[in-house]
């Protein structure tokens, strides 16, 4: 298959426009520079060509903007299939399970708001391929997280969020303190 390297460069950059979307469009694979729009273009033609599922990848280290090429290959989507929903299809997609998010996310290293688990994005297409909807699944990496942290490190985000609430009355009977009082550090 194709496979496309990336760099996160930490900014953003004027490559990923509507303008660049539409340069992309119906162009072959390596007629133009490598580039996510390109990878998604020829999944997209695969799937209207052959009627057969495409799959994208993405994959990487902690901060390698994994969640933000998977932003602008569902954009991409939106925007050449014309579907109705081409405003803002990926921020649906990727706010659908906002918990998700507060669950799988903790502190590392070399991230603040690391996700610690995997997603996988399914995207239906009817059959003038346009978007008509997509579900997201996702998995846990780290379970020994929630027992044990690397120093630097935090548990995951839903206990902080827990634990500052503790003193309202709908979280009483969680017998819940501050952070540092539950070994939550």
């Amino acid at each position: 298959g194709i496979i496309l390297v990336a760099i996160n460069p930490y900014k953003q950059l004027p490559i990923y426009g509507d303008a660049i979307i539409h340069a992309y469009s119906g162009q072959n694979m390596g007629d133009m520079d490598p580039h996510i729009f390109a990878v998604a273009e020829e999944a997209y033609k695969q799937m209207a060509r052959n009627n057969k599922n495409q799959s994208i990848i993405v994959s990487g280290e902690s901060g390698a903007g994994k969640t933000v090429s998977a932003r602008y290959t569902m954009r991409y989507f939106a925007t050449v299939s014309k579907s109705s929903s081409n405003a803002h299809v990926e921020d649906k997609v990727l706010a659908s399970n906002p918990i998700t998010e507060a669950v799988g996310n903790a502190k590392t290293t070399r991230n603040d708001n690391s996700s610690r688990f995997g997603k996988y994005t399914e995207i239906s297409f009817d059959q003038s391929y346009q978007i008509i909807g997509a579900n997201m699944r996702t998995y846990l990496l780290e379970k020994s997280r929630v027992v044990f942290q690397v120093e630097n490190e935090r548990n995951y985000h839903i206990f902080y969020q827990l634990c500052a609430s503790a003193m309202q009355p709908e979280y009483e009977h969680l017998k819940l303190g501050r952070s540092q009082e539950n070994n939550l550090l």
